[in-house]
Parts: structure tokens; C-alpha cells; sequence
């Protein structure tokens, strides 16, 4: 297991790159790899993003994993949020056996020692996506059904962007001590995802796209709101997105997401609204 380091940027930098550039750094293209665990780990508020695909086995996280974050074991100052996109799982944290299935979420709170992840059927294997931040105490892990995740509707098909919010860690329903994490699903044609746009100088967030065909994409857009650049994002790649920097994105087609986020304050709310006149 290899720990992929991306080092924070500051925007006169990112401004300067090219396409190649910009995918180097932000775009997460090989997340899930079957029977193996990836981890990239960002210096955006230190989050660790890892896709974990069990298969015939169990998985664990390895040495490599907590010498990247400098501790004795993954979670020792850490908590993490997983979310299945897969088949039916097993998690096992601590002797504590969690039966996860599609679009279930567990949280495992600072201190989780032993952590190991199986697929129930290796014919269907599981897909878990997982996002972990630092953290200075302990909330008791949790097992979180769609159904308890405040499932919420914005947006319109006028506007294109009529999706549903599903919100799986947050001071309401989950608490941690600074990750916020949940799900948007679009409607079948809508394609728009946050916007008007906004961006959110206190903390950072991370996008995983999935359940796009394999001949569509989305647009992610990035960067300021004066000086907007793309990345071209397939299913099952993830986004690392800035505190500085506007987040949305336009499929080809519809298509789910899982959001989290980490910084300063949990507030759901904290945004920092970009008029549709002031995008270049």
C-alpha cells in the first residue's frame, strides 16, 4: 500500500498550470483498485481520502498508512466516515461488527484501533469510500441508513439541478468533531451540481462522482471566482477542492456524488455565495 502526498497550493500557483497540472494535483483518477486499499493524503486540513475495495479477503489499514499521519495506528488522532457504493459489507472496528449496505454509512470515532473491511459477497463486492480527519476527542461509531440521513431536495428541473441531500455526518444526526459528510443525488435530467456557486474560505472539501456511465463525464469547475478553470472527471474519481476555490460541477449525464468536508466549524450553512455575473 503507497500514500499518495498532495502538498496545499496557493491559487497565483494553480493559475499558472496547465491541464496535466491540474489533474496531478486535484484529481483523484484510480480510487477503488480491487482487493487493495488507495490513500491519498492532502495537506488541505490534513484529510485522508482512501477507497477501499475488498474482494475475496479482508482489509486492513496498513504501517504505511499511519507513518503518513505520524501516529501509532490510522485513527489514534483521527476520525473517519466511510460510505458503501457497493455491494454489502462488513466492517469491524474494535470487535464492534457493522453490516453496511449500499448507500450506508458507518463512523468510527478517534481512538478505533483494529479496523478491518470485508465484502459480504465477493461476487458483489463492496466499494467503500472513505474520508478521515484529524481529531482531539472521541464520539462512539455509528452505523447511519439512508433513511436517517435528512434526505432533502433543492434545486428545480428549470434550473437543471433538481437533486436530493443526504446528510450522513453532522452535528444534527452524527456528531465528530470536525468532519461533515453526506451524498447528492441528481434527478434523471438534471445535470447542475451547487450553483450559483460558492466557495468556503474556513474549511476544505473533497467530491467523489459515481454512477456515471462509462461514456459520460462531468465538468468539474474549480478555482476562483475571477479565474475559473475545469477538470474533465469520470466515474468513480474523486476531487480535492480547495478552501478557495468554487465547486460544481455539469454532467453528460445524471450521476450521485459524496461531499465531505473539514476545517474550522461544521456549520452546513457556511458559504460564501459567488453572484452568477461575477464567474469568469
Amino acid at each position: 500500500m503507497t500514500v499518495d502526498i498532495r502538498h496545499a497550493l496557493h491559487f497565483t500557483q494553480v493559475e499558472t498550470f496547465g491541464t496535466a497540472e491540474l489533474r496531478n494535483h486535484f484529481l483523484i483518477e484510480t480510487l477503488f483498485e480491487p482487493g487493495r486499499i488507495t490513500a491519498t493524503l492532502t495537506h488541505y486540513d490534513r484529510m485522508l481520502i482512501l477507497g477501499i475495495a475488498p474482494t475475496d479477503a479482508p482489509l486492513a489499514f496498513g504501517p504505511e498508512l499511519a507513518g503518513a499521519v505520524g501516529t501509532s495506528f490510522v485513527l489514534e488522532r483521527r476520525e473517519i466516515g466511510i460510505i458503501n457504493i457497493g455491494g454489502p459489507a462488513t466492517i469491524t472496528a474494535d470487535g464492534t461488527v457493522y453490516p453496511i449496505e449500499f448507500q450506508e454509512a458507518v463512523y468510527l470515532g478517534q481512538g478505533t484501533r483494529d479496523v478491518t473491511f470485508a465484502s459480504r459477497d465477493p461476487a458483489q463486492p463492496a466499494r467503500l469510500y472513505a474520508v478521515s480527519a484529524p481529531a482531539h476527542q472521541r464520539h462512539p461509531g455509528r452505523k447511519i441508513a439512508i433513511a436517517d440521513a435528512s434526505p432533502a431536495p433543492l434545486g428545480s428541473q428549470d434550473s437543471a439541478n433538481a437533486r436530493t441531500i443526504y446528510k450522513y455526518i453532522h452535528p444534527g444526526l452524527m456528531p465528530s468533531c470536525q468532519l461533515v459528510m453526506g451524498l447528492t443525488r441528481l434527478a434523471p435530467g438534471s445535470i447542475w451540481n451547487t450553483m450559483p456557486a460558492h466557495t468556503h474560505d474556513r474549511r476544505m472539501e473533497a467530491y467523489l462522482y459515481f454512477e456515471l456511465p462509462a461514456d459520460a463525464a462531468v465538468v468539474h469547475l474549480m478555482g476562483r471566482p475571477e479565474a475559473t478553470r475545469h477538470l474533465i472527471v469520470r466515474n468513480e474519481q474523486a476531487v480535492i477542492s480547495p478552501p478557495w476555490s468554487i465547486h460544481s460541477g455539469a454532467g453528460t449525464a445524471a450521476y450521485a456524488f459524496i461531499w465531505a468536508m473539514g476545517g474550522d466549524n461544521q456549520s452546513f450553512a457556511d458559504m460564501d455565495f459567488v453572484a452568477m455575473g461575477d464567474l469568469k
